[in-house]
């Protein structure tokens, strides 16, 4: 089984900007959701791939699968609609470990969120200065949910 090891935090100001070392833009939709399981399609970099992610705080189950890019292509503007986001993902090293700075784009533009998958979940992690409020765990973060929201949440 795969597992997901991940933190994630809402972004406070441009300071991660300077260390950014790669970025690719990002197109997912999801075709179910029910009781914290979600089921993904990801478009990004010319490749498409279909997870599957269960329940869990910051360790949770996740399966990965490739699919041919003309489906995916098709299935996030028939299957996914209404329920999709597009965002820009940068990748920023900090001590010793790859956080994915996402920026997203479309109704939910202005919200900004870090994640740093871990080795394990008692991996101990040093917080960059723009690392704000920690949403894991936090629902109306997920990006399942994000995909049918009409604007960022509050608060």
């Amino acid at each position: 089984m795969g597992i997901e090891i991940e933190r994630r935090f809402l972004v406070r100001g441009d300071d991660w900007r300077h260390a950014v070392t790669g970025e690719r833009r990002l197109r997912q939709g999801y075709l179910a959701r029910e009781d914290g399981v979600a089921v993904r399609l990801r478009v990004a970099g010319g490749a498409a791939r279909l997870t599957i992610k269960g329940r869990g705080g910051v360790a949770r189950p996740e399966y990965e699968y490739d699919l041919p890019l003309a489906e995916a292509e098709e299935m996030l503007t028939t299957l996914c609609s209404g329920r999709s986001i597009a965002k820009t993902r940068h990748l920023v090293p900090y001590e010793g470990l790859t956080w994915e700075v996402d920026v997203f784009e479309g109704p939910l533009a202005g919200l900004v969120i870090a994640e740093i998958e871990l080795p394990s979940p008692d991996h101990p992690v040093g917080l960059p200065s723009w690392a704000g409020q920690e949403i894991t765990g936090d629902a109306r973060y997920s990006n399942a949910v994000l995909a049918s929201a009409k604007a960022p949440p509050r608060g």
